[in-house]
């Protein structure tokens, strides 16, 4: 009963919002070349090339599972509704579970973006540990085809997704919780920055 009580004194909202505090404010950014790069300057190059996404009509995809495919559909909302850019998840449930049975779980994503993806586009790679074959597929196929790529992953500081973006954010936690709600808070901070842009 103990361990109980006190596993629950550490799920209450103080606690876990500054722990949450905690994981938004390490924040750790590197490079495609696995170098470190300072988060407020990375989110300036990020919003650099959203503008340029925009202003040349690209399409920006966001690709993820299970808790990530859903923080990919909010994103893709704040992106399209107020940042006004082309953007698009590709989990529509008939299409993923198309390409699933076709071509397996791990190629859906990658056969997907290989019909649709041209050089230019943006892809938005969404893991939580950062191991998820099918998104590190999806990432293969749109650097073929020209695309850059941000991806945002936690749990382990080695995982395989953070070394393939072009800018890789990552979350210092292995609470699924943290790190898919601070991956959300991420993507709204951009989505809400060109939104203010967009109304000054």
């Amino acid at each position: 009963m103990r361990k109980a009580e006190n596993y629950m004194s550490g799920m209450t909202l103080d606690v876990r919002s500054s722990e949450f505090g905690s994981v938004i404010t390490s924040t750790q950014v590197t490079d495609s070349s696995g170098d470190s790069r300072d988060i407020e300057a990375s989110f300036q190059h990020m919003l650099d090339l959203l503008r340029d996404l925009r202003r040349r009509k690209g399409s920006l995809y966001l690709v993820g599972n299970g808790g990530s495919a859903a923080v990919a559909s909010h994103s893709v909302t704040d992106f399209l509704n107020v940042a006004r850019l082309r953007a698009m998840t590709l989990h529509d449930s008939s299409l993923i579970t198309c390409m699933a049975n076709d071509y397996g779980y791990e190629n859906a994503y990658a056969r997907i973006l290989a019909t649709l993806a041209q050089s230019g586009d943006m892809l938005i790679a969404i893991s939580s540990s950062g191991k998820s074959p099918n998104i590190h597929n999806a990432v293969t196929k749109a650097r073929e085809l020209g695309a850059s790529i941000i991806t945002l992953s936690g749990f382990t500081s080695d995982n395989t997704l953070r070394a393939l973006g072009d800018l890789n954010f990552w979350l210092d936690s292995r609470d699924y919780g943290m790190v898919e709600i601070g991956h959300q808070f991420l993507l709204h901070n951009i989505a809400d920055r060109l939104r203010l842009e967009g109304s000054a």
